[in-house]
């Protein structure tokens, strides 16, 4: 998956709730985790789910890839990488990818996208989602939202 933008990296350390009875994490996490890269990636961009929220605008999840390729286990550092693929006024996707780090190379904050993330790739996928208002209608976010747009736009 190799699109332009830059990578949001968040670090976060496998806890044993997460992890099933093989002692790895059980797959419907990683899901969890790309949200938190979403989650994240919005407020580094300058804005919060509940700031976009409060001006009517709800991001609704409409597609999911996720490929598995290694397990995470208990206590495993891992990265969540984050970066937007396709961006139009009406849709966004966010491409992700869990990465295995040493503790000694956690990173954290905006890579280019141009670079590979640290680590070793254990899942990668992404979301797709389209802008809606609270009757659930589609609207633009350039029209909306346009500071988050060109955000969107830029990375």
């Amino acid at each position: 998956m190799e699109v332009a933008g830059s990578w949001l990296l968040h670090p976060l350390r496998v806890r044993y709730q997460e992890t099933d009875q093989m002692g790895v994490v059980f797959h419907a996490n990683y899901i969890n985790w790309f949200e938190i890269g979403r989650t994240e990636w919005v407020r580094a961009a300058g804005f919060t789910y509940k700031e976009i929220e409060k001006r009517g605008l709800l991001l609704p999840v409409v597609d999911l890839t996720c490929r598995y390729a290694l397990p995470a286990r208990y206590d495993d550092q891992v990265l969540v990488c984050t970066r937007i693929g396709n961006c139009t006024p009406l849709r966004v996707e966010f491409i992700s990818q869990i990465r295995r780090v040493a503790d000694e190379d956690v990173q954290t904050g905006w890579l280019d996208g141009k670079e590979t993330p640290p680590g070793q790739l254990l899942v990668e996928g992404g979301t797709k989602h389209v802008w809606v208002n609270e009757d659930w209608q589609p609207v633009r976010l350039n029209k909306t939202l346009p500071e988050l747009y060109e955000r969107m736009q830029g990375h």
